[in-house]
């Protein structure tokens, strides 16, 4: 092990932790490890203050953590995340109320439409090609669509 790892105290490992752990929400996000983070920088915290044992420090990061985890997991369920677009990453659900022109029949509920410079299948009332269509909802990657 490197020296300079083994020389270091313990407060300075915590808040290390603690910082890595925030960038790694960053990274893959989850809203999980901030919390940890904020466990792992607070017993650092403590650690720098008051003079901890490595055990009792582990047992404040442990307590911290579910305290931290529980108490965000309570505030969340009672104020949950709306988003000002619901439909943000859902391309077929932004389309909805849309007037599209049919660019393969649709035959026995199934064909294609044109969307921007593009096609996407679409399922519907049977319609020739050339048809208007409004979109009434999206299933996946499926436009359900009916006559204009």
């Amino acid at each position: 092990m490197p020296d300079w790892l083994t020389n270091m105290e313990p407060h300075w490992a915590w808040l290390s932790l603690g910082v890595l752990l925030a960038a790694a929400e960053i990274v893959a996000p989850g809203f999980f490890l901030i919390w940890l983070g904020a466990a792992a920088i607070v017993t650092g915290a403590i650690a720098w203050i008051v003079p901890l044992s490595i055990p009792l420090q582990l047992g404040v990061f442990a307590v911290l953590s579910f305290i931290a985890l529980y108490g965000a997991r309570r505030w969340l369920k009672a104020n949950p995340i709306t988003s000002a677009d619901p439909h943000l990453n859902q391309r077929g659900g932004r389309l909805i109320g849309e007037v599209l022109t049919v660019t393969q029949a649709i035959e026995d509920g199934r064909g294609r439409a044109k969307v921007g410079d593009g096609e996407w299948p679409v399922r519907g009332p049977d319609v020739a090609e050339g048809s208007k269509v409004r979109v009434v909802s999206a299933e996946g990657g499926v436009l359900v669509v009916e006559a204009v």
